[in-house]
């Protein structure tokens, strides 16, 4: 009995995992379906507001639990229905809700099996592991902000060094906003040419409702290309 209370939760994310593929639930996440039925949503979005931002809140963090391609799509989407700061909200809330599902999954089921094959491969997740058990808090919190590593890796990592789950859902909810923010906007900005009738083309980047949020999505990722750097000079040096 303990050691089905233990597997639980893989049993359910798995029975998760192959119901939303066999549904085909995965090829209807992409602007060109956001756009076909723009009109439906939008309507829904207004005369249900609270019952709206709750179901892409659903959706949303259930994407992240189980690792599903579409999570920056939902978040241009959060922004494309419900603007920049409510879908920007929605979204940080939603993923931060996924990664503490993703994380106690491998903390109680898979933990042990996996941080085993993680310390004798010696890769990419033995290091985020090893930098987790450092300092959980700080750590977390630069891969949020700062991309280097997949996000789903950062949710695994997290579980097998043991994080405190305060530390790891407040680094998690805290890192990842400015980017959420900056693809809640564009997809807001995607909305407003959207509402105006006006198909998307290679144009759109200079509208000021798109172009910001390019510029400051180019910084976060200047931002890590120079994190990676400055990192690298200090191993060397050392």
């Amino acid at each position: 009995m303990a050691k089905l209370r233990r597997y639980l939760p893989l049993l359910v994310l798995v029975a998760v995992i192959i119901a939303a593929f066999a549904s085909g639930v995965t090829k209807y996440l992409n602007l060109e379906t956001l756009q076909a039925n723009d009109a439906a949503l939008r309507g829904f979005v207004s005369a249900n507001l609270a019952l709206a931002l709750l179901v892409f809140v659903v959706v949303y963090a259930a994407v992240v639990a189980v690792s599903l391609p579409g999570a920056t799509i939902l978040t241009l989407a959060g922004g494309y229905l419900f603007g920049t700061w409510i879908g920007g909200t929605a979204t940080v809330l939603a993923a931060t809700v996924g990664a503490v599902i993703i994380f106690y999954v491998v903390r109680t089921s898979l933990g042990q099996t996996i941080r085993e094959r993680a310390e004798a491969s010696g890769g990419t997740l033995k290091s985020v592991i090893d930098g987790v058990q450092a300092g959980a808090f700080g750590y977390i919190l630069t891969l949020r902000l700062i991309p280097l590593a997949p996000f789903w890796l950062v949710n695994v990592a997290g579980g097998l060094a043991q994080a405190p789950l305060r530390a790891y859902a407040l680094a998690t909810f805290l890192g990842i906003m400015p980017a959420t923010y900056i693809y809640s906007g564009i997809g807001a900005g995607l909305g407003e040419l959207a509402a105006r009738g006006e198909a998307p083309d290679l144009g759109v980047i200079f509208e000021p409702a798109i172009f910001g949020p390019l510029v400051a999505l180019g910084l976060l990722s200047l931002g890590a290309t120079l994190y990676q750097r400055h990192r690298a000079k200090k191993e060397t040096a050392a």
